[in-house]
């Protein structure tokens, strides 16, 4: 069972480059399970459409896992509630639309658990993702309520991501992380069987600060006119992560950084 995790989709260039190229990975890959984090897909680089879903979806993505910028298009609230391979952050506060967690059956009748969650250190506010984590482990069991988990930890600080790594360390198959959009080097299983990686990064443009418009962004921080942050739109690089699955355990056997084209290395 080999799964694909791909960073946040940065405006149309990262949605044209997953839809062009996806199935063609997949298949060269021989990958089973797909699952995206979709939180700027729209072209102004912040939030996600439900056209962008049905794109994303049509061209392979199984799942698509969202973050803090989850609400920025108004119309996906009452999409979510309708839509259960779409996610948010399970600690968003409650009620809120749509569901933080899922388990998806494969065409080979493997049932793949997603959970999405959102750090607390420097996000916009939400529920104590420890606490949130701590209830979910004690309410769910690797290889008893689904064959492998995935969770997608949305977070600004590395130092958080580690933590939230070792908590679910032989509890879940994957515990990636999302949100600051740079793909870190530290592709690893750790001690107890997970695959870990501290940032998936991004699908966007890397010729751009974090697939934002390069002057423009320069004119913001250097406090000279500027508009509101838009997405660069050169050449995408798709990155993220394939684990190589253990069906006995749940556990991870392999786990590799994956870019593809762009500026980035091309495997």
């Amino acid at each position: 069972m080999r799964i694909l995790f791909l960073g946040d989709v940065v405006g149309s260039s990262g949605c044209s480059k997953i839809t062009n190229n996806l199935p063609d990975q997949i298949k060269k890959k021989k990958i089973d399970f797909v699952i995206v984090n979709g939180e700027n897909a729209s072209n102004e680089g912040v939030g996600i459409t439900k056209e962008i879903c049905e794109d994303l979806f049509q061209c392979g993505v199984n799942v698509i896992t969202t973050g803090n910028h989850v609400w920025d298009k108004k119309d996906i609230m009452s999409f979510i509630d309708k839509e259960n391979r779409l996610l948010r952050p399970k600690n968003l506060f409650e009620p809120a639309p749509g569901n933080g967690f899922g388990i998806y059956n494969t065409t080979k009748n493997i049932k793949v658990g997603v959970l999405n969650l959102m750090g607390n250190v420097f996000m916009k506010k939400c529920d104590d993702v420890f606490e949130i984590s701590k209830k979910f482990v004690d309410k769910y069991e690797l290889k008893k309520d689904y064959d492998f988990l995935i969770v997608d930890f949305h977070g600004e600080i590395t130092s958080e991501k580690n933590a939230i790594g070792h908590f679910f360390d032989g509890k879940a198959t994957l515990i990636v992380g999302t949100h600051t959009h740079i793909p870190t080097n530290d592709a690893r299983v750790l001690k107890n069987g997970t695959a870990y990686q501290t940032d998936a990064g991004m699908c966007g443009d890397y010729d751009s600060v974090i697939g934002m418009d390069v002057d423009n962004s320069l004119n913001r921080f250097m406090k000279k006119n500027s508009i509101k942050h838009f997405p660069a739109k050169g050449d995408a690089s798709l990155s993220g992560v394939i684990v190589d699955c253990n069906i006995e355990t749940g556990l991870a056997n392999k786990i590799d950084s994956y870019i593809f084209g762009g500026k980035l290395k091309s495997i």
